[in-house]
């Protein structure tokens, strides 16, 4: 029996077998089925699509700010995992009256290893959980070596139209930025205001990244944006890799290499 310090300060301790799960943050999920914790999922939320079985194989108890509480209750949950960002503070305290619980908080990438590491402690997979971290801690050194005689260039990370909405600081999209050598001309601002497109031309920028989730931006969108910033390298990113901090990490610095090669080529 292992306890871990949440990021609400809360010691969290298993105490119950045999181990049932309910997940309500999509990356977590796709990381408890990385760390071979399938088995012991029993609830989790519809936006959980990777691997794309689960929705159909496990319970749905609702999306992430929005959950079927009796649905959880009925799955009789030894532990529920959840995230500040993701989930509401509301939530967390209905799901505290059923079970341990869970609450990560992830701004940079050391934040996402070590829930990884919690993981590992909490549901007796430290080996597969430390396997995990290597890759991706390795595959992050090849990345900064990859880049780094290459120039810092200046981004702007949309996520949202209507109204046009950007990733900001205190995000852990801005903190993979700045590992990838993008200077986010919306740092000075947090979390992830809306912002004036017209003024976007004002920020010298040398690329604009237009997120596939949560607003799932298209090519015609590009189309939409060329009007007003021709010169402007304008490009579709994989908003999970840039916003999903669980097992999806595995494969993101090789996307982000293949990312800076487009960017280079365009120039």
């Amino acid at each position: 029996m292992k306890t871990v310090i949440d990021k609400t300060n809360s010691a969290i301790t298993i105490s119950k077998s045999p181990l049932r799960i309910v997940s309500l943050v999509p990356s977590q999920t796709e990381l408890l089925v990385a760390l071979g914790l399938e088995k012991h999922l029993v609830g989790v939320t519809k936006f959980c699509i990777h691997p794309n079985h689960l929705t159909k194989t496990k319970t749905v108890v609702g999306g992430t700010k929005n959950i079927h509480i009796d649905r959880i209750k009925a799955l009789k949950p030894t532990i529920i995992l959840c995230n500040k960002e993701e989930n509401t503070k509301e939530i967390v305290t209905q799901c505290r009256k059923i079970a341990p619980t869970h609450v990560s908080d992830i701004f940079t990438l050391d934040d996402a290893l070590e829930l990884m590491f919690q993981y590992g402690q909490l549901f007796n997979c430290e080996k597969k959980a430390t396997e995990i971290i290597d890759k991706i801690t390795d595959s992050k050194n090849e990345l900064e070596t990859f880049i780094s005689n290459t120039n810092s260039l200046n981004v702007a990370y949309f996520i949202w139209k209507k109204p046009w909405m950007v990733a900001a600081n205190n995000t852990f999209i801005n903190h993979l930025l700045k590992i990838n050598k993008y200077e986010n001309c919306f740092q000075n601002l947090e979390r992830y205001p809306e912002i004036n497109i017209e003024k976007l031309g004002d920020k010298n920028l040398d690329a604009i990244f237009l997120s596939s989730e949560p607003y799932p931006f298209k090519e015609k969108h590009i189309s939409e944006l060329k009007q007003n910033f021709p010169e402007t390298k304008i490009v579709l990113v994989d908003g999970e890799y840039f916003s999903w901090y669980g097992s999806r990490l595995l494969g993101a610095f090789e996307y982000f290499k293949k990312l800076r090669i487009t960017l280079s080529n365009s120039q």
